[in-house]
């Protein structure tokens, strides 16, 4: 798992994302000469599906493995991702790979790329209510909890805390954590909980605007690098650890 983040969670995932200014429309030629590419380049890429009517995914079979990779093309743009990957590298081979092709294959122009993002997902499954978990690990001793804790409150329903940062003076590097709860209030109300995760995600965002964009394969190892960085220093200490903490804590 990718350089020990998975080890601190149930599951742990990588998703790249280009965003587009404007819709595209390729032809059924062009989308299977572009995943016939990837698929030499990842032989067990072979699964091809429609998933929505302008959405086209091509991944690997599962075949019991818990590992696997997958891209999708769409009118917005373009994503991809590995879902328990077995090292960084692997994730970074992927990402180059698709951004090296991509554009060739595509047609994409640097003038309609808009914005580029990598996302790390961490799992945490616990059965009950992750609001309330949420709230109070994270926010039990900030000024918030008289409101999340006061009398009137019976249970937490809505404790999703979301906080973004700009990385460079002209924000065009940015950064963003939100933790994801499933809970919902109908499982407040029964007292029956499905086994769902919470999710930690950490998103690394570029805009470019009007500036000239270099290789999509460069801008996404600098994003990478970044959210290596803000994950081990930041994201697993002060969101991850303590969660996962406090579920192992909770019968």
């Amino acid at each position: 798992m990718i350089d020990g983040l998975g080890a601190v969670c149930d599951d742990f995932y990588v998703t790249c994302r280009l965003f587009l200014k404007l819709e595209m429309s390729p032809s059924r030629e062009t989308i299977l000469h572009f995943f016939d590419r990837l698929r030499r380049a990842f032989p067990s890429m072979r699964k091809l599906r429609m998933r929505d009517s302008d959405s086209i995914v091509l991944e690997e079979e599962a075949d019991g493995q818990s590992s696997r990779r997958w891209i999708r093309v769409d009118a917005g743009g373009l994503r991809f991702g590995y879902f328990a990957p077995p090292s960084l590298e692997e994730v970074r081979r992927l990402a180059e790979t698709v951004l090296e092709q991509a554009p060739f294959h595509l047609t994409f122009s640097d003038l309609d790329y808009d914005h580029l993002e990598v996302i790390y997902g961490f799992d945490l499954a616990y059965r009950g209510n992750h609001d309330q978990l949420v709230a109070e690990t994270l926010l039990g001793e900030q000024t918030a909890s008289s409101f999340l804790f006061g009398r009137q409150a019976v249970h937490a329903i809505d404790a999703q805390p979301y906080f973004g940062i700009a990385l460079t003076p002209e924000c065009d590097l940015q950064a963003y954590v939100e933790v994801k709860s499933r809970t919902t209030t109908f499982e407040v109300r029964s007292g029956t909980f499905e086994n769902e995760p919470i999710t930690v995600f950490l998103t690394v965002r570029k805009y470019w605007g009007d500036e000239r964009v270099d290789a999509l394969g460069s801008t996404a190892m600098e994003l990478f690098g970044h959210a290596d960085e803000l994950a081990t220093e930041r994201v697993v200490p002060a969101f991850v650890n303590p969660l996962a903490a406090a579920i192992a804590s909770r019968p």
